[in-house]
Order: structure tokens, then C-alpha cells, then sequence
């Protein structure tokens, strides 16, 4: 079926692609899907029962890796069930209204975990520089507020785009590269000035994004310079070890956000399998895998969840 003849002016659906190229192996993918998204729901969620359950786990870190979870959970929910549509029942359309919803929710919570993880780079700045202060510094009613404002950014700076996106028309193939909608592709098959979109799209993108990250890095370069300062050995390297996770979980994330943004930006022309595998791992594995980090590297999180199997 050609996707050009069946939405020649103003078509009512995108049409959604798997792996071009692949479509033989089809079940095998959907397969690994399947088992990605079951154990990243499991994992998620058992973290976040744990943690909401487990008074001894009300601390600054876990309230975080809590939201954390929340986020990689809605990510998931928004995303895998069409993604596995098309890959299990070759459902690949998708109406308008419904790709922009699936837009706002995958963008919203990617700059709503983006805030998640300063705020985790802002707990361990001060669990390390000032560890006296710390249970007063991070209260809980700081931690909501603090939440609360970083949910309202992520949602606030989003919601534009689709707004702007419904205002066009769209009478150019309406193939999507990707299983799922995503704004910097939807936006190029508008017959309208883009000019407004791709601006603000690029805006908001420095402004939290960017932003976040660049503070990240001034949050554990001044972590560096404290545990440098630090006589003994072993504090040292217990101090540096309270990061690893971290720095696990912000790599997961800004590596293929960053490269998934550059490339839809700036090598337009090249091959399009490397953008649909980055796009899902940009996807798939931050929640497959940030569970796993804290889990190995927490001790008294491990222990929880081990005992909870147990019984």
C-alpha cells in the first residue's frame, strides 16, 4: 500500500514503520519488545512499591528514584503498546489527534526525567559537600515543591507543540521513519512554515535539556573538588561510589537524547536505520536499565527487594 497515494492532501492518519528492511524478522523483534517492556514494568514498579511501602526508604535518594520510576513507567505505557502493533499485527496507522497525544507524553516525561536527574545530582552535592546538613537542607516538603515545579516545566514548555502542530495542514507522505510519533518528524510532513515549531522546538530544547545537563556537570565537578579534599582513601572512594548510579542513569538518557536530536537535525540525509535504533533506544533502555543500576549498586534497596522475592 503506498503511503503517499493513500494521504495525498490533508491525510486523517501518519503511518507508522518498523525496521526498514527487516520485516521478516518482525516476530523476533516484537519478541525482544515484549520481554523489554514486561521486565521494565516489573522492575520500575517494584521499585516504587518498595520504596512507597518501606518507611526506612523515605529518604531524598529513593523519593527521587521513586519519581524516576514514575516517569520511565508513563514513558513506557505511552510508547511500547504501539510500538508492538506494529510489529505484532502490522497496525501501523495512527490519526493525528492521537499521534500528537503520544508526542506530548513522550516529551513532557523525557524533560520531566531530565529535572529528576539534577535534582538526583543536587542530592548527592549535598549528601557529599555537606553531609550534616543534608536532612535539612532536602526536606520532603522541598523535595514536592521541587518536583512539582520540574512535572509543571516538563508539561508547561511541551504543550505548544502540538497545539501549533493541529493549526497545519498535512498533504506530504505521512510515513513516520519511526514506530512512534515524535515531534522534529511529524513537524517536516506539515505544507505550512515550520519556521515557529522548529525554533521553539530547538528553544526549549537547549533551555531544559541543555540546560539540565550543563548543570549536571557543574554539580559533579564541584562533587570532584570536595572528594579530592578528602584524607582518607576509603571515604574517598565511598563518596565517588554513591555516584556511580547516578552517573549510570544520566548517561543512559542525555547519550542517545543528544545523538537522537543531532541526528534529526543535521544528518536528515543519511541511512535511516541508524535513527530507528537509536529511537528505541532512546526509549527502551533507560527504563529497562535504571531499575538494574540502583538496585545493584543500592544495598539496602537490594536488600528489600531481595527480601520481598524471598518471602
Amino acid at each position: 500500500m503506498s503511503a503517499v497515494n493513500d494521504s495525498k492532501f490533508n491525510p486523517a492518519v501518519f503511518l507508522l514503520t518498523g525496521i526498514p528492511g527487516q520485516e521478516d524478522v518482525y516476530l523476533w523483534f516484537s519478541i525482544a519488545f515484549c520481554f523489554t517492556y514486561i521486565i521494565s514494568i516489573v522492575g520500575n514498579a517494584v521499585i516504587l512499591v518498595i520504596i512507597t511501602t518501606d518507611l526506612s526508604l523515605h529518604e531524598p535518594m529513593y523519593i527521587f528514584l521513586s519519581i524516576l520510576a514514575v516517569t520511565d513507567l508513563g514513558l513506557l505505557i505511552a510508547t511500547v503498546p504501539t510500538i508492538l502493533g506494529v510489529f505484532l499485527f502490522n497496525h501501523r496507522k495512527i490519526s493525528h489527534n492521537a499521534c500528537f497525544a503520544q508526542m506530548f507524553f513522550i516529551q513532557s516525561l523525557q524533560y520531566i526525567e531530565s529535572g529528576v536527574l539534577l535534582l538526583m545530582a543536587f542530592d548527592r552535592f549535598v549528601a557529599i559537600s555537606n553531609p550534616l546538613r543534608y536532612a535539612s537542607i532536602l526536606t520532603l516538603r522541598r523535595i514536592v515543591k521541587m518536583g512539582l515545579v520540574f512535572a509543571l516545566r516538563g508539561v508547561g514548555v511541551i504543550l505548544p507543540l502540538p497545539l501549533l502542530l493541529q493549526r497545519y495542514r498535512y498533504c506530504r507522505a505521512n510515513v513516520l521513519s519511526h514506530s512512534y510519533c515524535l515531534h522534529m518528524e511529524v513537524m517536516n510532513m506539515a505544507c505550512a512554515d515550520i519556521t515557529v515549531n522548529n525554533i521553539y522546538g530547538l528553544v526549549i530544547t537547549v533551555l531544559t535539556v541543555g540546560l539540565d545537563s550543563l548543570l549536571i556537570f557543574v554539580s559533579y565537578v564541584m562533587i570532584l573538588k570536595t572528594v579530592l579534599s578528602i584524607a582518607s582513601r576509603t571515604e574517598f572512594l565511598v563518596a565517588l561510589n554513591t555516584c556511580v548510579s547516578h552517573l549510570c542513569a544520566v548517561l543512559l538518557f542525555y547519550t542517545p537524547e543528544f545523538s537522537l536530536t543531532l541526528m534529526h537535525r543535521f544528518a536528515k540525509s543519511s541511512s535511516p536505520l541508524p535513527h530507528v535504533v537509536l529511537g528505541y533506544i532512546y526509549l527502551l533502555v533507560p527504563p529497562l536499565m535504571n531499575p538494574i543500576v540502583y538496585s545493584v549498586k543500592s544495598k539496602h534497596l537490594r536488600a528489600r527487594i531481595v527480601r520481598v522475592f524471598v518471602k
